[in-house]
């Protein structure tokens, strides 16, 4: 799936400026893909926590493969914006949109659910790995477009076999997720005290505990809540209206926060990446699909030395530290003098977001109840998803009207106030297997050290399906 979402976010701003899309045209089509794509996620994630996370892995690779059919036969605006916003073509850069789908919220959440906490951070490091791995087998098949900037059907003729590869990659993904087993349902009533009363302690937001309560020591081993409940089977379930998840409000709160103004960050920059290259050096597909190649095969590296970052520094001070590192190589990377420059920067600053990337994933369904957490997945990104859908129509106004630096240095701006907010939000909040670490004598816990009236919300029986 990595393949051809990394293919097409090398062809798609670029064909479409071929296709005489001004910045200001290309935004709205972003606003279109990125508004469809939050729907989706906002459905796929609270619908899987009932139905099961399997199916979508399965149809939604299939709807993009439909879309790169479109785009390698029609020139038809309305039938790509509408093809292009089911199949999320097109949305973030060749070098980061390998991770990019609809389907992600189920995908996190099944990675999740088959592992227990102490492999998290690597399993989700590991699947970042492939994802890089796809992203540069697909940026690579960027050369089969030729570098002539042709238009019109011309453009349609030699980008054709581009779009095709694309619908190749996501079927074949389509068809190996038929091949995916996947835990049963747990009750969702099972992780919702039925009463006050009836509530365990451990079942209270982090700030709202009485204030004549002495908060226990969060080291100590957190209280089972309830008995263990028996995974059901999902045709045991009821689908019944998404809601907001009840025990995980409280980080659900708070990754709204900050998700909003990395969505704002990446709105800004992201789909805008190859535009840039594009409008600021001339370059073609195939010199941004190689460009876009190395920096992935780079990055495989680094997902997998995400965990072991966060054993040695804590997983919330190493995402804080790459956030802020992101932020700043924006700038110097928008003020190059060319195009070999501005690549290096924007190497260096890739392999630095795909080391916080698969933490920042592991932390937030982590910390989720596990009846939750595809509602987790899914309800946290809908205010970045929503700023994401929103900030391109500023960018692609700013870039016809004003200059192509200005965007790119607004995102940074945006982008450190979110590594700020993170770590103010989240660092006396560390994971679960830290805080195992700290109480066996393994290792020392600043964040908990900071938080000692902090009470920590505990998660029944969240490892019981690994364990």
């Amino acid at each position: 799936m990595s393949a051809g979402r990394s293919l097409a976010g090398v062809l798609v701003p670029i064909y479409l400026a071929l296709q005489g899309f001004t910045g200001l045209e290309l935004a709205a089509y972003v606003l279109v893909v990125a508004a469809t794509s939050a729907i989706l996620s906002l459905v796929i994630g609270t619908i899987s926590d009932q139905v099961g996370r399997r199916p979508f892995l399965v149809v939604l690779p299939l709807v993009t493969a439909a879309a790169g059919l479109a785009f390698a036969f029609s020139r038809s605006d309305p039938l790509l914006f509408v093809m292009g916003a089911l199949g999320s073509l097109g949305r973030g850069s060749g070098a980061g949109a390998g991770a990019v789908g609809p389907y992600q919220p189920a995908e996190s959440a099944f990675v999740t659910e088959i592992l227990p906490s102490r492999f998290r951070n690597a399993a989700f490091g590991r699947l970042s790995f492939s994802s890089s791995l796809g992203a540069m087998v697909g940026s690579l098949l960027a050369l089969l477009v030729p570098s002539a900037h042709l238009h019109g059907a011309a453009a349609t003729a030699i980008f054709r076999d581009g779009f095709l590869a694309v619908t190749i990659a996501s079927a074949l993904a389509g068809l190996i997720a038929l091949g995916l087993t996947e835990p049963g349902r747990r009750p969702a009533a099972a992780a919702v005290p039925t009463a006050p009363d009836a509530a365990a302690p451990d079942t209270a937001a982090p700030d709202t505990a009485a204030p004549d309560t002495a908060a226990p020591d969060i080291l100590a081993t957190e209280p089972e809540s309830t008995a263990p409940v028996a995974l059901a089977g999902r045709s045991a379930a009821r689908l019944t209206w998404p809601r907001l998840p009840t025990r995980s409000r409280w980080l659900l709160y708070r990754l709204w926060i900050t998700n909003s103004l990395n969505g704002v960050a990446v709105g800004m920059f992201g789909p805008f990446v190859t535009y840039w290259f594009f409008r600021r050096f001339g370059a073609s597909a195939a010199q941004v699909g190689v460009l876009f190649a190395v920096i992935n095969a780079a990055t495989m590296v680094s997902s997998l030395s995400a965990a072991r970052l966060a054993d040695r520094w804590g997983l919330v001070r190493t995402v804080t530290i790459m956030r802020t590192a992101q932020a700043l190589l924006l700038v110097p990377m928008v003020l190059a003098p060319t195009f070999a420059i501005a690549g290096g920067v924007y190497f260096v600053r890739m392999v630095v977001q795909r080391i916080g990337l698969p933490l920042r994933q592991s932390y937030a369904l982590g910390l989720a109840d596990p009846a939750e957490r595809g509602s987790v997945a899914a309800l946290s990104n809908v205010p970045s998803q929503v700023a994401m859908a929103a900030s391109p129509l500023l960018t692609g106004y700013l870039m016809d009207e004003a200059s192509l630096a200005l965007p790119f240095e607004l995102a940074a701006l945006f982008q450190f106030l979110n590594a700020t907010s993170f770590w103010v939000l989240f660092h006396r909040y560390p994971p679960e297997e830290e805080r195992e670490r700290a109480q066996q004598g393994l290792r020392s816990a600043p964040e908990v050290a900071l938080a000692p009236e902090t009470t920590m919300p505990a998660r029944e029986g969240q490892d019981r399906a690994g364990q």
